[in-house]
C-alpha cells in the first residue's frame, strides 16, 4: 500500500525519531500593522537609544504542533492448527480478511478447509456414534449455516450426519457423512479477523498437519508514537493527536507512556480514540496486517487559540502575581494569559491596537 510505510520486523528504535519543532500560527486581520520586524529584529537606532521598544497588539492566533513517526500494527495471537496433509491446492482468504462460520480458508488436495469456532481443536474424523465437545461444535457450525436444527449436545447422531451430507454437497466433495480432521480449523471466536500464515499455507505448499497457520487479530490495530523522553514531556494524557494514513485523517488522544523495553532511550506513547469506536474507524484495512507500519503524527502541543495577540516578553509578571503589559505612557494593563507558543501569547484584558513595551521589564536609558 502507498501512503503507509510498512517496516516488517522492524525494531521501533531504528526509527529516526523525527520532529518538526513546534508550529506557530498568527493570523492577521486585513489593514492592521503588525510590528514583526520590532518584535524578532529590532531597528538597530532603538537598541541605541533604548533597551525596549513599542509593538501593537493585533487579532490574531496562536497555537503549536510537533510531527513525529507513529507506529501501527495489528495485535495477533494463535488461533487455529491445520490437520489436512497433503497439496495446497488454493488459498481463499486474504490476511487481516473479516471471515465468518463456515467460510473456506484454503483447499488441500482440492479438498476445502473451512473454519468455524470452537475452544477444542480439530483433532481426529468425526462420523456417527462419536461424541464429545468438537462434535457440538460441528454442531454448532451446520446450525449456523441452517443444515441441522437440533441441540448442539455433542452426540453425531442421524440428524448430525444428514446435516454433515447437505454440508459437503454444498463445497462439492464427496457426501459420505464423515467430517474429517483436516476438513475444519476450529478458532476460539467469529466472526473476526484472522490471518493464514503465508509462509506456511501458499498455493503448492506440502502440509504435514499440526502447523499453526491461523492467527487471530485483534478488533483494531494498536497506535504508539515512539518518543525521546523529552519529546514525550510535551505529550501527557488527553492530549490530541492528528494521524494520517494515504488518504485518511484520523484523531486520538495520548492514553499513557511506557518506556520501550528494547531501548532505554525510547519511551512509547500509546494513542486511543478521540470518542467511541476504533482509532481507524472503518477504514482500519489500510493498516497491513503484517509487519509494523509508519504513519505521520501531528502532536497538538498548543490547541488553536483566538484573541488578542501578545509577543510574550511583553508580559510582566507583577509583585500581586497579576501579569500586566506596559503601554507607551507607561500605564500597566492587567492581562490574563489564555495561551502561549513559540513566545507569543493570546491575551485578554487588552485591546487590538494598544502599543505595549517589549521586553516588558526594559527601562529607558538616560
Amino acid at each position: 500500500m502507498t501512503g503507509n510505510t510498512e517496516v516488517s520486523g522492524a525494531r521501533r528504535r531504528g526509527w529516526p525519531l523525527v520532529a518538526a519543532g513546534g508550529v506557530l500560527v498568527l493570523a492577521v486581520g486585513a489593514g492592521v500593522g503588525w510590528a514583526v520586524s520590532a518584535v524578532f529584529a529590532p531597528p538597530e537606532d532603538a537598541l541605541v537609544e533604548a533597551p525596549f521598544t513599542f509593538v501593537e497588539l493585533v487579532d490574531g492566533e496562536v497555537g503549536s504542533s510537533v510531527s513525529l513517526n507513529a507506529v501501527a500494527e495489528w495485535p495477533q495471537a494463535p488461533a487455529g492448527t491445520n490437520q489436512a496433509v497433503g497439496t495446497v491446492t488454493s488459498v481463499s482468504v486474504a490476511a487481516g480478511d473479516e471471515v465468518a462460520p463456515g467460510q473456506v480458508l484454503y483447499s488441500v488436495n482440492l479438498r476445502p478447509v473451512v473454519v468455524a469456532a470452537g475452544a477444542t481443536p480439530s483433532f481426529r474424523s468425526m462420523s456417527r456414534g462419536v461424541s464429545g465437545a468438537d462434535v457440538a461444535q460441528l454442531q454448532g457450525l451446520l446450525a449456523g449455516l441452517g443444515l441441522f436444527d437440533g441441540d448442539a449436545d455433542g452426540v453425531f447422531g442421524w440428524a448430525t450426519e444428514a446435516a454433515v451430507r447437505d454440508w459437503q454437497d454444498s463445497l462439492g466433495i464427496e457426501d459420505d457423512g464423515v467430517v474429517q480432521a483436516g476438513d475444519v480449523v476450529f478458532v476460539p471466536s467469529l466472526p473476526g479477523r484472522v490471518a493464514v500464515d503465508e509462509e506456511v499455507v501458499y498455493r503448492g505448499a506440502s502440509l504435514a498437519g499440526g502447523e499453526e497457520v491461523v492467527s487471530g487479530l485483534a478488533v483494531e490495530p494498536t497506535f504508539t508514537i515512539p518518543a525521546t523522553a523529552a519529546q514525550a514531556a510535551m505529550m501527557p494524557a488527553g492530549t490530541r493527536v492528528e494521524l494520517t494514513a494515504q488518504d485518511a485523517a484520523w484523531g486520538a488522544v495520548v492514553a499513557g507512556q511506557e518506556p520501550d523495553p528494547a531501548s532505554p532511550d525510547v519511551v512509547n506513547v500509546g494513542l486511543q480514540a478521540d470518542g467511541d469506536g476504533a482509532i481507524c474507524a472503518d477504514r482500519c484495512g489500510l493498516i497491513p496486517v503484517t509487519g509494523q507500519s509508519l504513519l505521520s503524527a501531528k502532536i497538538i502541543t498548543q490547541p488553536t487559540v483566538t484573541g488578542v495577540v501578545a509577543p510574550s516578553a511583553a508580559l510582566r509578571s507583577d509583585p500581586d502575581g497579576s501579569v500586566s503589559v506596559i503601554d507607551e505612557t507607561g500605564v500597566a494593563h492587567v492581562v490574563t494569559v489564555v495561551a502561549s507558543a513559540k513566545g507569543m501569547s493570546v491575551i485578554e484584558g487588552a485591546a487590538a491596537g494598544l502599543r505595549v513595551r517589549v521586553p516588558a521589564t526594559g527601562e529607558a536609558s538616560g
